[in-house]
This record gives C-alpha cells, structure tokens and sequence, in this order.
C-alpha cells in the first residue's frame, strides 16, 4: 500500500539528478547520532572544566580574603601603636625622657614686625637640669660631661648649660607629622 507516487516532468528530472536513499535508511542516521554523542560530550567536558576554574577561583578568593583579614588587623595594630606614641600623656614622658621641659610664655610677632608679649625661660629648667638626656646636640655634647658606662653605677650630677633667652621667635619646624 505505501508506494511512492510517480514523479512527472520537472520532478522526475530532478529526481534523477538527486537520487534518495538506497538503503533502509540506517546510515544517514549513524552521523547524526555521533554528532549528538560528541556535542553532549564536548558539553559535559566543558561543565567540568568551567566548573574546575570557578573552583579553583573560590579557592583564590578564600585565600586572598584570609590575607586581606591578616594585613588589615596588621594595619589596625599599627594605628594604634601610632596612636599611643601620638597621645598627649604619651609625648610628654618621652619628652621628659629626652631631657626637654616645657616652655615659658611665648612671643608673638605681628604682620608690620612688632612683638607682642615677652617671651620667659622655661619654668621647669632646674628640675630637669639633673637628668642627662637621651640624646644631646652636637654642640652640648663637646662642652658637657657625659657619664661612661662605667660611671653609671654612681650617680652623678651633670649640668647641661640652659641656651641665652633669645628675644626672636622661631618658627616652628615645617616636617609633616609621621603617618598623616
């Protein structure tokens, strides 16, 4: 009952130019499915590699976030070291340590040249003219006498000459303050 219809004129030149298939059919299936197979294949490979990197990123990310955690906790600690040498009670004892005193009434200078104010020495110059400092000027060093280790063991008296009281006014130093 299936038969083919007859092709007449047109259609059955073309026909003949293109002849169908000779078989049952099965082998123009057999590229079609290996093409399905390798396309569902070449897929799942490539869901396995993507899903290998994304892995291997999740791992970058752990790991950087983990030294991100570390540097920023360094960081915190370091602030507040500089915040602890920057605190008030802080500088004064290290100046202290260093032999400084506080300073008298300061001189001001106007814009036309004159001062305003008398400037006075330091109040506190002869309670801290017993401590040697920890560090000295060049030029106190060579007139001053400086304890040797050896001497240390007994105390002794060291007077640092307190500098002339200077009528002008100096500016102060124009370094930045560290960490700002």
């Amino acid at each position: 009952m299936s038969r083919k219809p007859e092709l007449r004129g047109r259609a059955a030149r073309l026909a003949r130019l293109f002849p169908g298939p000779t078989g049952s059919g099965q082998a123009a299936r057999a590229p079609f499915v290996l093409l399905v197979v390798l396309l569902l294949g070449g897929g799942l490979i490539g869901l396995l590699v993507l899903n290998s990197a994304i892995s291997e990123g999740s791992f970058k990310l752990t790991d950087l976030q983990k030294e991100t955690k570390s540097l920023t906790d360094e960081q915190q600690g370091l602030q507040r070291d500089i915040d602890a040498y920057s605190a008030p009670e802080a500088l004064v004892r290290r100046a202290r340590e260093l032999g400084m005193v506080p300073g008298g009434d300061p001189a001001f200078l106007d814009p036309d040249g004159t001062v305003k104010g008398v400037p006075s020495p330091a109040s506190d110059a002869e309670q801290a003219s017993w401590r040697m400092p920890l560090v000295l000027a060049p030029e106190v060093i060579d007139s001053a006498t400086v304890p040797t280790p050896a001497a240390a063991s007994t105390p002794t008296q060291t007077v640092v000459p307190a500098p002339e009281a200077v009528p002008s006014v100096v500016p102060p130093p124009t370094t930045p303050t560290p960490g700002r």
